[in-house]
């Protein structure tokens, strides 16, 4: 039975009073006021999704509500007593914990090392470490989340869903009563994201209280109880969740209706080929690969987690290394060894992980723009600034970067905007073929909307578009033709109205 349609009285008398209660949030920051009266209610042993474009405000809200930041006015209430949440350990200590979805984890610690870090279990005067100890208390939270983890297990030998349930176990290490869990699912497989939704469902029936940020829609309906929708920093509505459709929330976030229509059949199919990889072969996830890809074109590749795209894009760009295989841009063969010999070679790559490798997050929106492209901004030694930010201003005009200024720290710009930064450095090199990764995981339905039509409107410009994504309406929406890949190697291919989910399903489970 699916939560939606569970009934108040179903849930028991926690679900009639707030847990929490935040009221009349407000917090600005320099040329920003991202809260704007904002009022939030959760209830015990209730799943509550908050919802809204990337920017909306709902990031801002929770670090508020974990003490990152300290709202300029309102009040937070805890079963209906006042609170003064001071810093994240002060919030962590009255059961309130965010699992993020970068995952603050050590690799090269274990799972309990990981769940106890900086709250160790010590004996003997307190001066050693008491690892019996510790990893039994690990083994009993595992045991409450009915899960098979090893306390012992370097968490870096473990799947991100395994990792993922590591973060709850650390949060329930600290008896919380509240868990924030941001784009839970985003890089889980479907098999996975019943396991998390189980666990879920656990903690609620113990009386736990979960707030569920998340942009992909279609999870709401099978885990959540309310849903919250934020738009510009201001609170929208909120509304029971089997009372309110997908398009209603979707016009709730965004405050107009997004149609998006299944991209069609490639129309220029005598368009020279500007790509062409020929029995490419890297490791194991990558077997004799081949395909080409023409001017204008936007060639999808899909396949379950495991297939290889990914590992494929990488090798084609030199990120890793490739075995054998011939690789043409435009005609002529070319030998990529590294990411420096693909760029010089006209393609550029936008990582899946854009935090990770497609930026400098430290760095403000004019250098992380400039940083591939220093060779037109450099003179006699001298790096002319004002000719890199003139570039930079007109990008972000032209992609509609939402930023105060050019001189904003990448990190404190939304997810979807963040891409657009990183897409705006590509075609300041002007780049001629765009490898798009994964290239709307964690953003929202609008800025989605947006990286569409920019990878039409690039392809209606002459280049060439590769776009890799686990979303399977992502890839029917976007491509001419889609390549489907099981297990390093391809094992089917369709194009325009043969482009659907059975389709690609069926290619995408079998071997070739």
């Amino acid at each position: 039975m699916s939560l939606a349609g569970i009934t108040k009285e179903e849930r028991g008398e926690s679900m009639t009073e707030a847990l929490i209660q935040m009221k009349h949030i407000c917090k600005s920051f320099p040329g920003v006021k991202a809260l704007n009266d904002v009022s939030f209610d959760l209830k015990a042993g209730e799943v509550h999704a908050l919802v809204g474009e990337n920017g909306a405000g709902k990031s801002t809200l929770m670090k508020v509500l974990t003490g990152v930041y300290q709202c300029d006015l309102g009040e937070i209430f805890l079963n209906g007593e006042k609170l003064e949440i001071r810093n994240v350990r002060d919030a962590q200590s009255k059961g309130i914990v965010m699992i993020h979805q970068e995952l603050n984890l050590m690799n090269h610690l274990t799972a309990a090392e990981n769940i106890f870090i900086g709250r160790e279990y010590r004996k003997g005067m307190k001066l050693f470490l008491d690892k019996q100890k510790q990893n039994r208390k690990a083994a009993d939270i595992f045991k409450e989340m009915n899960l098979e983890i090893d306390p012992d297990v370097k968490v870096g030998d473990l799947s991100v869903a395994k990792q993922q349930m590591v973060e709850i176990a650390k949060a329930l290490s600290y008896e919380s009563k509240v868990l924030i869990m941001d784009e839970p699912t985003a890089s889980l497989t479907e098999n996975e994201i019943e396991d998390l939704f189980s666990i879920i469902r656990m903690l609620k029936e113990k009386g736990h209280a979960i707030i569920y940020i998340s942009h992909r829609l279609e999870e709401l309906a099978a885990i959540t109880d309310r849903v919250t929708v934020m738009r510009d920093g201001t609170y929208v509505g909120t509304s029971n969740t089997h009372e309110v459709t997908t398009d209603e929330i979707i016009k709730m976030m965004v405050g107009r209706e997004i149609f998006v229509t299944k991209q069609g059949e490639f129309q220029h199919k005598e368009a020279p080929v500007t790509l062409e990889v020929r029995h490419l072969h890297a490791g194991k996830m990558v077997r004799d690969v081949s395909f080409t890809a023409r001017k204008g074109e936007i060639l999808g590749f899909a396949g379950l987690v495991g297939a290889g795209r990914t590992e494929t894009a990488r090798a084609i760009f030199g990120a890793d290394p490739h075995e054998s295989g011939e690789i043409f841009v435009n005609g002529r063969e070319v030998k990529i060894h590294s990411p420096s010999d693909a760029i010089r070679s006209g393609i550029a790559y936008l990582s899946e992980d854009r935090k990770q490798y497609g930026l400098v997050l430290g760095l403000d929106v004019d250098i992380n723009i400039a940083l591939p492209n220093m060779e037109k901004y450099h003179k006699n030694g001298f790096i002319q600034f004002a000719k890199s930010e003139k570039n930079s201003t007109e990008q972000t005009e032209l992609l509609t970067i939402k930023t105060p200024s050019i001189k904003q720290k990448v990190k404190l710009l939304s997810g979807g905007n963040q891409q657009k930064v990183v897409l705006a450095k590509w075609l300041t090199k002007n780049s001629d073929i765009l490898i798009f990764d994964e290239p709307t995981r964690g953003i929202d339905v609008g800025a989605k909307n947006e990286i569409y039509k920019l990878m039409n409107q690039l392809a209606e410009e002459g280049k060439t578009i590769l776009v890799i994504s686990s979303e399977l309406p992502e890839i029917i929406r976007t491509c001419h033709r889609v390549i489907v890949m099981y297990e390093g190697r391809i094992t089917g291919e369709v194009s325009g109205a043969e482009i659907n989910q059975d389709a690609i399903m069926n290619y995408a489970a079998k071997k070739a």
